[in-house]
Parts: C-alpha cells; structure tokens; sequence
C-alpha cells in the first residue's frame, strides 16, 4: 500500500520541483474547493493529503492530478445529537453488543510497528468498506453498518471513524458501564484500498489462547491489565454458531430474545454491563472442560485463559471481587483502544463535555451528503437473518388475536387456525383488515340460513 501511494505522487516523466509541485497542488486545490467545505465553529479544517485526496492519476495521463475530497474534523454539535439517536436506537434494537463489537474491530487493527497512516490501521472508518467487512473476524458487522448508516445520513458533519467510536462507547454507558473519557475529530479513510491486510483481529480458539491475547494485544500496545479489562466486555452479547463457530444456537437466557432470539451468552443479563462475567467465568473454569460444554453460559478458550494464566488472573481475580475497579479499568482501556491508529483533526481531538454551542444542533446541519457507493452496495446486500439480534423484530403471530373474544387458545387450534387464516391470505406480520373470526361465524350463519331455506 505504501508503494502504491508513493508511486502515485511521481509523474511518469521527469519530477517537477517540489516547490513546483507545491504550487501545482496548491492552485488544483483552490480552484476545486472555492467554498463547498465551509469551516466548523470551533475546528479547523483541513484538506487530507493522504491516501487518495490528492494524487496523480494513472488514467488522466502523466502529470494529471486528481482532488477527491475535502476532510476536516466532525463537527461536535452534529456528534452531541448523533449520540441522542444512539440511544435512541439501542432502547429499540437491543443492538449495545453489536455497536461495541464495530468500535473495536476498526480500532483494533492497530499495529504499533508501523508508523504511516493509514497502513498503521486502527479507527480510521475503514470497516465501512466492503473488503474488510468479509473479514472473517468481522462476520456480521454489515448489520452494525445497516444500523448506523442512517444516523452517518442525518449528521454528514461527522466522521465514520468517530461516529463507530461513539456508538461503542455510548453502548457501554446505556447497558450500565462506566463513563469513557472519549476524544473525537478523527479522520476516514476514503477508499478501500486503505483497508488493512486481514488477520490482526483476535481468534477465540487458538491454539495458546494466552499467548495469542497477548501477540495480538501487545501490537496495539495494550498490557495485560487491559487485555483482561476488555475482556470483560464479554458481559455483553452473544455467540452464534452459524456466524463465528462458537456456542449453542440457543440456550434458557436467548430463546426468548430480545430482539432476534438465539445464540448463547457469557452472562445470564448478556444485555447489563457490570462484572458478572468475571464471576461467572471464576466458577465456569473450575469445571471439566467437558462439562462446560453442557453448560448454558459460553466460555470460549480466550475466556478460560484469564483464570489460567497467572498475570492474566490477577486482574480477573480483583474484577470478579471488586466491580468499580473493573469498571475504571475498563473505561481507561477502552478510551485508550479508540484511539489507536487514528489521525486527528485538531491533533490533539475534542471531548464532547467540553463543547459547548448556542446554536441547536439541527441549524448546524450540513446538507445530507450521499451514501458512498462501496457501503450502500455493502448494505443493500445484507440478508434479513443478518441482523445478530439488533434489527426489530415482526410481531409473533398470536391465533388469540384475531379471536372474537380475544381468548387464548390451545397450541393445536392455534396451529390450525393460523393455516386457515394464512389460506385466507393473511399473514403472521401482516393481519387481515377485518376479523377473521367474525367473518367465519358470518359465514357459518349463512350458509345455516341458506340450508334451512332448502330444507323447508
């Protein structure tokens, strides 16, 4: 990737001077930007440089340069009310597992040892792009992305980068976690070329679970207090089978939802953040492995490793114990893990608890800018049974419904009446207009009546 981008600055005949160059770039740039990006209150702007905001391009010939897109930092005021529609969402799809599992994997690809952006990987908004939505690690995440695209739609003054950020952090805080001292103003990608390579995401079945935490935790920079404080985020959410290769396709706590029923969770609140996990996993480890799997509560080989390997279990030991160290431990780590790898505009970032506006957010709207291509093909491809518990689901067909007298009936007659009322043309999302029952006793009385009138 770098090699690309290097190359992609160099004509095919002889460098002008940089100076030369400078100013080529410099006139491009006014005369394509006269006044589409208008500043935001209180942030700078800033013309990206990198990636593909400006180059050269292959196929305008030698020497052509081509302006993509203006960057500049996401406006806090649209970020404020962006994070009032969050909640909003997760109140209504049960979706705080899936938000948090977003923010993680487009941070999490950090790696230490390189330096350029955006090689380096991390929370760049690059997991919107659909070759790194076909990670293997990332199965499912097309979900989270149909889920907060339309909140991306309605504040077009924010970055993805910011805006996966802020949905991790502000589910955490709705299921009953501590509050994330974030930072925001971090700058996308814009195209997927600059995904990063496949593989730097965790594995839950490795072969050395701890020392698999640690190759992968120790490239981001992270130690073995935060590896073990993240990990308590497994409070939350739930495994599939048919998506990551783990757990029961349903267990006592799932079948019943909410929102899409199924899977097995690590905690019997898999909905709460608190530090039910570490308890959990306390007593689960000290079980046979054999015997784990019979359990209803999830414990992956990753899991098990925190009670296993001595560093690691210091740490779970004083979580499982002691709820509030948990939870600023885990606030600290996971502020920490959203930063990394990200490009800041202003460098130093923002907070959210320090901006202030006399405006109201919505006179700050930008007007909504379009659905980059490579996402909304990402999205409009995404099946209905990929929603990992976090679309609404249909109302459950209930024969009692449609009754006259509205009064339960046995699972057979059910059974039986909602073959006659889909024979009908109704449907268990869809009811008919009028009551089917009514209609039925209607009918029964007219053809009695018609039988009668026969008979005499």
């Amino acid at each position: 990737m770098a090699e690309r981008l290097a190359a992609s600055f160099l004509p095919a005949a002889a460098s002008p001077s940089p100076s030369a160059r400078r100013a080529t770039v410099a006139a491009a740039a006014a005369a394509s930007f006269p006044s589409s990006c208008p500043a935001r209150a209180g942030l700078r702007l800033r013309c990206s440089r990198s990636g593909s905001a400006r180059r050269f391009s292959k196929a305008g010939g030698r020497g052509a340069l081509r302006v993509v897109r203006c960057m500049a930092a996401s406006d806090a005021a649209q970020l404020k009310s962006a994070r009032e529609d969050i909640k909003d969402l997760l109140k209504t799809t049960y979706c705080h597992p899936i938000m948090v599992r977003l923010g993680w994997h487009d941070s999490g690809t950090y790696d230490k040892n390189i330096e350029e952006w955006p090689q380096r990987g991390g929370a760049d908004g690059s997991l919107r792009f659909e070759p790194e939505l076909k990670h293997g690690a990332n199965a499912g995440l097309i979900n989270a992305l149909k889920l907060i695209q339309p909140i991306k739609d309605k504040y077009p003054g924010i970055s993805y980068a910011d805006l996966f950020q802020l949905a991790s952090a502000t589910a955490i805080e709705e299921a009953g976690g501590p509050k994330i001292p974030m930072k925001y103003g971090r700058v996308d990608v814009t195209e997927p070329e600059q995904c990063p390579p496949e593989g730097r995401l965790p594995d839950a079945g490795p072969r050395d679970p701890a020392g698999h935490l640690r190759e992968v935790f120790y490239r981001m920079g992270l130690d073995d207090k935060e590896i073990v404080a993240l990990s308590g985020a497994h409070t939350l959410g739930r495994a599939r089978p048919d998506r990551s290769g783990w757990g029961k396709p349903e267990t006592k706590y799932t079948k019943d939802g909410p929102g899409e029923p199924g899977g097995q969770s690590w905690t019997v609140e898999w909905l709460k953040f608190d530090n039910s996990y570490f308890k959990d996993m306390k007593f689960l480890s000290q079980i046979p492995l054999e015997e784990q799997k019979e359990q209803d509560l999830l414990v992956l080989p990753t899991d098990a490793a925190l009670f296993e390997d001595p560093s690691f279990k210091v740490y779970a030991e004083k979580y499982a114990e002691d709820q509030e160290a948990f939870f600023k431990d885990y606030a600290e780590a996971h502020a920490k893990l959203s930063d990394l790898g990200a490009k800041f505009d202003p460098p130093e970032g923002f907070s959210l608890d320090d901006v202030t506006s006399d405006e109201p957010a919505d006179e700050k709207k930008e007007e909504a800018a379009p659905t980059p291509e490579p996402v909304a093909a990402a999205v409009a491809t995404a099946t209905a049974d990929d929603n990992n518990g976090a679309a609404p689901q249909p109302e459950p067909f209930s024969a009692a419904k449609y009754s006259y007298g509205k009064r339960e009936l046995s699972d057979s007659m059910k059974q039986k009446i909602r073959a006659e009322y889909e024979g009908f043309g109704g449907s268990p999302d869809k009811p008919m207009q009028s009551n089917y029952f009514l209609n039925i006793m209607i009918l029964i009385a007219g053809l009695a009546f018609l039988t009668s009138l026969v008979g005499n």
